[in-house]
């Protein structure tokens, strides 16, 4: 491993953007636990239905926090990379410390991408921690909430996804069995028309397949459940709105990620022309990227991921702008119970949450990661009166299921 704390900082050379308490002079004695110093970063990855990235800030006040960055490679090196930015500070300094780690990373990369996701890791466990240096739940630093517990909403999948009556077969079994009122499934799975997979162009017969998915699956539900349907930026913008106003004339919750992320005006267009609520957020980073989207109205629902965008108060800052545009917040999500747990608190200090994506159901010990039970009853999860994110991680089972090669991090 690169010895981080010995890698010259380029930036420092020619920039003078230095927000570390030293060069800003942050110095004032703040009394009891909140004079704690950040002392170490680690990072461990647990192989679940992803590449968990989980996050620990530990400080001299032996108080430990957890996060969790958005999943995959690259991110525990970056986290490595910004722990000597990190040292030695105060870690009830969120906002100053997230500002910091953007600026300091400028130079790799802090627009978007993994630089970001690591940031967001980072973010999350310094609330955690915070929390639990002034025995307030992390909902409560983020200036407390509209309600005592979150929508869950389950991204359900099938043995056989592009057969319309097996899709119908879950989700009555998802809703019946499990509790939940609000569920989500694939509409880009194979239809058996396809004569291209690279020109994101459907044909009529394909439009038609996905159709009878959308309505086998709201038939068979009803008025039990609200239903949304995920395309994973597969379609042109023509073919995006020609299903999208194919759908109208069915109870669809949400049609989510039609066209690809990176052309907002695309997005707008395909919003523009439709009657069917349209969502994207997940693949957008910040509130500089959500801006365009929310100020032309190119999207109905937003939906970013906590740990991929920034963090809690980033993303409360894009549910705010949100608001200001009456656009409702349905948060992103594929992450541990840590990375779950901080969409639920965020989502509950927001007015327009709608519901937070739980992607996990299949994975039989996703809630033995933490000691806690009961998370999620009856596709609700309420929101913890323990400080910072009410989570205490079991690293048996942290260490039983982590990715090959990896190292547990310390205990608190």
């Amino acid at each position: 491993m690169v010895q981080f704390d010995k890698l010259r900082d380029p930036n420092a050379e020619y920039t003078m953007r230095d927000l570390s308490a030293e060069t800003m002079g942050i110095n004032a004695e703040r009394g009891g636990t909140r004079n704690a110093e950040i002392t170490d970063v680690q990072t461990t990855m647990v192989d679940g239905n992803y590449p968990w990235i989980l996050v620990r800030v530990y400080t001299d006040a032996g108080v430990v926090g957890t996060g969790e960055s958005y999943w995959g490679g690259g991110d525990t090196a970056i986290i490595e990379r910004m722990k000597p930015f990190l040292v030695g500070e105060n870690p009830l300094d969120i906002d100053r410390l997230y500002e910091h780690l953007v600026q300091k990373m400028s130079g790799e990369g802090s627009i978007s991408g993994k630089v970001i996701s690591a940031i967001s890791g980072i973010e999350i466990a310094l609330h955690d921690v915070a929390g639990k240096l002034v025995d307030l739940p992390a909902y409560q630093l983020l200036g407390g909430k509209y309600r005592d517990e979150v929508r869950v909403y389950c991204d359900c999948h099938t043995g056989d996804e592009a057969e319309p009556s097996s899709n119908a077969d879950e989700a009555e079994r998802v809703v019946e069995e499990l509790g939940y009122d609000a569920i989500k499934f694939d509409l880009d799975v194979p239809s058996g028309h396809e004569k291209d997979h690279a020109n994101r162009h459907m044909r009529g017969p394909e439009i038609e397949h996905k159709a009878e998915i959308v309505e086998a699956v709201t038939d068979r539900v009803g008025d039990a459940a609200d239903v949304a349907f995920d395309c994973h930026w597969s379609y042109a913008t023509g073919s995006a709105k020609r299903l999208a106003r194919r759908l109208e004339e069915y109870d669809v919750w949400w049609l989510e990620d039609p066209v690809p992320p990176e052309n907002h005006d695309a997005q707008r267009e395909v919003t523009q022309a439709t009657g069917t609520p349209i969502a994207t957020g997940e693949n957008v980073y910040r509130t500089h990227g959500n801006r365009h989207l929310l100020e032309k109205e190119a999207v109905d629902i937003i939906a970013p991921d906590v740990p991929r965008v920034g963090g809690m108060r980033e993303g409360q800052k894009i549910a705010t702008i949100a608001d200001m545009y009456y656009i409702p917040v349905a948060m992103h999500n594929v992450a541990s119970p840590v990375g779950t747990m901080a969409s639920a608190q965020l989502a509950a200090t927001i007015p327009n949450s709608l519901a937070v994506e739980y992607h996990s159901y299949q994975l039989g010990w996703w809630e033995d990661l933490v000691e806690e039970d009961d998370l999620i009853v009856d596709g609700r999860m309420e929101i913890p009166e323990e400080p910072g994110l009410g989570l205490t991680l079991d690293l048996d089972v942290v260490e039983e299921n982590m990715v090959a090669g990896e190292t547990l991090f310390d205990e608190a």
